[in-house]
């Protein structure tokens, strides 16, 4: 997404006239008016829920937007694209990795400043997280916050940033899902994203995505559909973040394993109950798992399809159960570090038992 978004009776009458000789209310008319009053009630409420949501995306929008820059990135051909990013302390400006990827000058610019030369202090290819250093912030701005615990799904969002090179635009949404893997660099994934439909589009690549309380989510990083777009996770951000500024680079935590899910057909295959867990296809020679885990030792035909068998399958790392391929991810990226030792529950010929491994970090891209 190198380049840049917006988006998002009457009371009822009395039935009839009162009988004098009888002295009674005509039939019906109090329950009428009784609905009528709901009516314009409900018709009043939704009228006020409605002013408070957009009021509400103003406030977050007047509110973070100022901390929010564009970004664009020259190569030495004169050829260059766009994004967005945005201020984490008053020299620092977090944006994606694809958007400085390849670049040899830089710039960005606030709504209310011209264009400003950076340089690019950290870049992770694996996060797909970049850091640049701005010399000279907008004065009086106020850098952007992660939230503190991650909201449940359906809470609402807004994406800020430059869509098409339109600045400062906003979008709205909710947090459609949590725990997400996204496809990253030399077949690795990106864990613990966050998935919103808040419309994202070229441009808005590093751009916060924010609570209404301007709070930050996650980092942008790709669109997949009109509705589905996702966001690096605040949690991970703020792992990779710190060390790109000190360093400018960050490892990660590596098996040196092939994964697959548990499907139906791994399951039947190797006899597994429960049908989850993550398998271990492969062992990568020298790598941290060689000699502790084993990858698949043959193939089965399974609905006339092969399916590999004799792999290990992860139960659990440490105290935690990984059903998912997500969950071991999440786990690896967010609470272990190179040189850690874990405990691993396999199932192995039927049998589980429970390994020792120490983790090793990422090979370069």
């Amino acid at each position: 997404m190198k380049q840049s978004l917006t988006r998002r009776g009457l009371l009822g009458a009395l039935g009839g006239a009162v009988a004098a000789t009888a002295g009674c209310q005509a039939p019906g008319s109090q329950a009428e008016s009784s609905a009528g009053d709901r009516s314009a009630d409900a018709a009043q409420s939704s009228a006020s829920a409605s002013t408070q949501s957009e009021n509400a995306y103003t406030a977050v929008y007047e509110q973070v937007v100022d901390a929010v820059a564009s970004v664009r990135v020259y190569t030495d051909d004169g050829s260059g694209g766009q994004g967005s990013g945005f201020l984490v302390d008053d020299e620092h400006i977090v944006t994606n990795q694809h958007v400085v990827a390849g670049g040899s000058e830089f710039y960005v610019r606030f709504s209310d400043t011209g264009w400003r030369s950076v340089s690019v202090v950290g870049a992770d290819v694996y996060s797909d997280l970049a850091v640049v250093r701005i010399d000279a912030p907008p004065a009086g701005v106020t850098s952007l916050s992660f939230v503190e615990t991650e909201p449940p799904v359906g809470t609402e969002v807004v994406a800020i940033g430059n869509p098409f090179g339109l600045s400062g635009s906003v979008t709205a949404g909710i947090i459609s899902g949590v725990d997400r893997t996204l496809e990253g660099a030399n077949n690795f994934s990106i864990a613990d994203t966050v998935q919103t439909d808040a419309p994202v589009n070229p441009g808005n690549s590093g751009g916060p995505l924010v609570t209404l309380d301007g709070e930050v989510v996650g980092v942008i990083n790709a669109g997949g559909g009109d509705n589905v777009a996702f966001a690096i996770s605040a949690p991970l951000t703020q792992r990779v973040v710190p060390a790109l500024v000190t360093s400018g680079d960050y490892d990660h935590s590596y098996m040196g394993v092939g994964l697959r899910s548990v499907s139906p057909l791994v399951a039947e295959a190797n006899d597994l109950d429960p049908a989850s867990g993550v398998y271990i296809d492969r062992v990568v020679d020298s790598g941290p798992s060689d000699g502790v885990l084993r990858g698949s030792t043959g193939s089965e035909l399974v609905s006339e399809t092969s399916v590999p068998v004799g792999g290990d399958v992860v139960r659990r790392l440490d105290d935690t159960p990984t059903p998912t391929r997500q969950a071991l991810a999440s786990f690896l990226a967010l609470s272990t570090s190179p040189g850690d030792t874990i405990d691993v529950l396999v199932e192995r010929d039927g049998a589980e038992r429970t390994l020792e491994l120490t983790l090793g970090s990422r090979p370069e891209p």
